[in-house]
């Protein structure tokens, strides 16, 4: 009966699957346990040596497995609270990648060139992790310079154009073009585009080029490093 009201409170609140069946397995355990020292308390046996003798054993296990308790209690809290789902794209320190699979103890992340990366769920629910997918869109930032001598206007609104018309971009946020830096040798201009965090790479990548062939077009110097040397003859 108990089991019964366990599973149906469960399913309402619509957990996952893993969670369920953890939760349903050590409320199983739990009354066995108790039916246990039940029926050894009716057969008149005294139960205080088996609660202290299952005491015992319970923390001496807590303590040899306290690094995998650990994972295993970040792993229910992440199924509960859903930092990230499978799908999602995840940075936790100097690891990125794509949610293959949440399990109990450790979560498994395939990276943009394919290679499985496993991390302890411990490590991921004691650290900040920044989910790169969960709102669905992504501001997309590039930076491009231009020489002091090019037309400035011109080259602002060539970024609008190209930003406006990027089929990846977000259509309810406007695009953003701003001079960021008075450099050097360079005027510093900032693109901002909002796009589908599925086609953010996809943008950047097309963007940058787009870019650079639209400033040949139109005459717009990008400076690069040069270094000028001068010989006087004596």
């Amino acid at each position: 009966w108990v089991l019964k009201l366990t599973t149906k409170a469960l399913n309402k609140g619509k957990l996952e699957p893993m969670v369920v069946k953890f939760v349903y397995s050590i409320v199983k355990i739990g009354l066995y346990v108790l039916l246990f020292i039940a029926v050894v308390s009716i057969l008149g046996i005294p139960t205080t040596t088996f609660v202290t003798l299952f005491g015992t054993v319970t923390l001496s296990v807590g303590l040899a497995l306290q690094g995998s308790l650990s994972n295993f209690a970040g792993g229910v809290l992440i199924l509960l609270m859903k930092p990230f789902v499978i799908g999602d794209y995840i940075v936790q320190g100097n690891t990125e990648g794509t949610v293959k699979e949440i399990g109990l103890v450790y979560t498994e992340l395939i990276t943009a060139d394919n290679r499985l990366i496993v991390i302890p769920n411990g490590t991921l629910i004691d650290s900040s992790i920044v989910n790169v997918t969960a709102t669905g869109k992504r501001r997309l930032e590039l930076s491009v310079g231009i020489g002091y001598k090019s037309d400035l206007k011109k080259a602002k609104e060539v970024l609008i154009r190209l930003g406006e018309n990027d089929p990846a971009r977000d259509p309810e946020n406007p695009v953003n073009v701003f001079v960021s830096e008075l450099a050097e040798s360079s005027v510093n201009l900032g693109l901002h585009v909002w796009v589908s965090s599925s086609e953010y790479w996809n943008a950047k990548w097309r963007l940058t080029e787009n870019i650079k062939m639209a400033f040949d077009e139109e005459g717009i110097e990008i400076p690069f490093k040069q270094v000028e040397i001068s010989v006087t003859k004596m």
